[in-house]
């Protein structure tokens, strides 16, 4: 899977959100053997295998539209088959524009989001598909899409963005590990000659993340930092009292429930070992809860 579980990047039109959603599968590991098979067995349950591809070798990415069913993102029918979270297993599912889905069938997906598993029940019995996935979510401020905006003014009223922002619930956003600004792009960087880096240097350097991640987790059964229980955030993170301190007046100032505290541990696990850090430090947990903060808030 990935080095992180779930983002929201929250931004204008056209500053490059989906662009960046569409490279993650790019710079994420590639699918191992083991995990190439459990991707090519949904596909070909739901029918779906391309002709002449007996073994799905690329990371999935499912980008459904807004107007999608509880039953086509979940899962279901008179025959049970795979849903898109399910499509997404081992990849990325791309929401965009999320506060446009119907609330119902956001909300569904906050437990295979904890249990990586989705259960679909009929009188007939059961069927249990597996929806270990990223989310990759995306929105607008607001309506109009431009709150906040430096060069361009917002023309909607207060009341109207807090209903815009209020269809994704808590309790979901709760579930999002990295909430990112995602601003206007000025003219010189659009202009700059000079390429990025590139996503096999990128890929190489999380690669190199998840073998640590690996060879500390041997004889667990785990595999990456988001697999891990309170048990291992108990044995793998353990904080020194300077970082402990920052969580403390975190988890005070912020209202951080028992969840986020987990997933604040793992993303600074995950970044301490982006940088080849042996053990958590004050900065890692920084950056980790600056990604907790709620972009969301007016």
């Amino acid at each position: 899977m990935a080095v992180v579980t779930h983002m929201m990047m929250v931004g204008p039109p056209g500053a490059g959100k989906t662009l960046m959603a569409r490279a993650m599968p790019g710079i994420l590991p590639l699918l191992s053997l083991e995990e190439a098979l459990e991707v090519t067995r949904i596909y070909s349950v739901a029918d779906m295998l391309p002709p002449g591809t007996p073994l799905i070798q690329q990371r999935p990415f499912r980008a459904p539209h807004h107007t999608i069913s509880n039953a086509g993102l979940v899962g279901g029918g008179h025959w049970p088959r795979p849903g898109e979270i399910s499509l997404a297993h081992r990849g990325v599912l791309f929401l965009d524009e999320m506060p446009e889905f119907n609330s119902k069938v956001l909300e569904v997906m906050r437990q295979p989001m904890e249990d990586k598993l989705v259960t679909i029940s009929r009188a007939q019995g059961s069927l249990t598909f597996p929806a270990n996935f990223m989310l990759i979510a995306a929105m607008n401020p607001c309506p109009c899409g431009y709150y906040g905006d430096p060069e361009r003014a917002c023309t909607c009223p207060t009341g109207i963005i807090q209903r815009y922002r209020k269809r994704i619930s808590g309790p979901l956003l709760d579930r999002i590990d990295i909430h990112i600004e995602v601003p206007r792009v000025p003219f010189d960087k659009l202009s700059r000659a000079t390429p990025g880096e590139p996503s096999a240097v990128i890929r190489a350097r999380i690669e190199a993340a998840r073998e640590r991640q690996r060879v500390r987790m041997q004889g667990t059964g785990l595999a990456c930092n988001s697999d891990m229980g309170p048990a291992e955030l108990r044995q793998f993170c353990a904080l020194r009292e300077d970082a402990q301190s920052l969580m403390r007046a975190a988890m005070r100032q912020m209202h951080l429930s028992a969840r986020a505290y987990h997933r604040v541990l793992k993303v600074s696990r995950t970044i301490a070992d982006l940088e080849g850090a042996p053990q958590i430090q004050v900065h890692h947990l920084a950056e980790a809860l600056q990604y907790r903060t709620r972009v969301l808030e007016l």
